[in-house]
């Protein structure tokens, strides 16, 4: 249980439609979280019916999140974070990971789901280096125009920039567009970081991807696209990929090696981090 629960122990956050799916309390759910409601869960029951192990797309997907973050304050000496949907806090936020490894750390959190919203400032109360702001992702120039965001990041300095499990929500076909207006605004020398759900298309897991993908979007939530290698690559725009490249999340500098085989729901999501030259 994340330590901001308490905030609302018995009702929604104003703003708060308990009725209708959220992707932030859908995620939540699937890492056992407690910030969701039945209409969220039901969701995630569809998606388990063609796939047991679904869960492990978010636990995959969190995983990759935090070893990023750890190469990127501690090896590649980032210091300035803008955290694209960032999604209902949990146990090992990006904040608490870099700022463990640098307590002179920026962060900026950005989503607009209310109930993000309203947990995300309680937990970040009192914390002068981190901020959320509201604003919608997949518009590029609203975030990057965002006053609240320009002051708190240097955009003369590096920026690590993080859409990780985001991009499958994004339904568009130009969503390497909207990548490339991202890089283009980022200085020299900073990172963009991204896991998105994957078809491997291979015979094992393309069909398991394609069925996963089916519920998502004939659920009330009406996206989780799964996008193949080539057009995941095409995010990345012209970025120098940082080894081992665009791979399955689980298997981007693992924490050690993989001593049992991976579930075939790890097989699709990938992720990967690419350096602006």
């Amino acid at each position: 249980m994340s330590e901001f629960s308490a905030v609302y122990p018995t009702a929604a956050p104003v703003g708060v439609d308990s009725t209708r799916p959220s992707i932030a309390r859908v995620y939540d759910a699937a890492l056992n979280g407690k910030d969701n409601f039945e209409v969220d869960r039901a969701i995630l029951e569809q998606v388990r019916a063609v796939a047991p192990d679904a869960c492990e797309l978010a636990l995959a997907n969190r995983d990759f999140l935090i070893r990023v973050c750890r190469f990127l304050a501690r090896e590649a000496g980032i210091d300035q974070f803008l955290d694209l949907g960032s999604g209902l806090p949990t146990a090992e936020n990006t904040h608490q990971v870099v700022q463990r490894i640098n307590p002179d750390s920026s962060v900026v959190y950005v989503d607009y789901d209310p109930m993000v919203l309203a947990h995300s400032r309680a937990l970040l109360m009192g914390s002068p280096r981190t901020t959320i702001v509201d604003a919608d992702i997949f518009r590029p120039s609203e975030v990057l125009t965002h006053p609240e965001i320009r002051l708190a990041l240097n955009f003369s300095r590096p920026i690590a920039l993080f859409q990780i499990g985001t991009l499958h929500h994004y339904l568009g076909e130009d969503s390497a567009a909207l990548m490339q207006t991202y890089v283009d605004a980022l200085p020299k020398g900073s990172y963009v970081a991204i896991a998105h759900f994957f078809d491997p298309e291979t015979p094992a897991h393309s069909t398991l991807a394609r069925n996963m993908e089916s519920v998502f979007l004939q659920s009330p939530m009406a996206s989780g696209v799964f996008r193949t290698r080539p057009q995941l690559q095409s995010m990345f725009a012209n970025l120098e990929m940082i080894t081992p490249g665009l791979t399955l999340c689980d298997n981007w500098w693992p924490d050690g090696p993989h001593l049992t085989p991976l579930s075939p729901v790890r097989h699709c999501i990938a992720g990967g981090i690419g350096r602006k030259n």
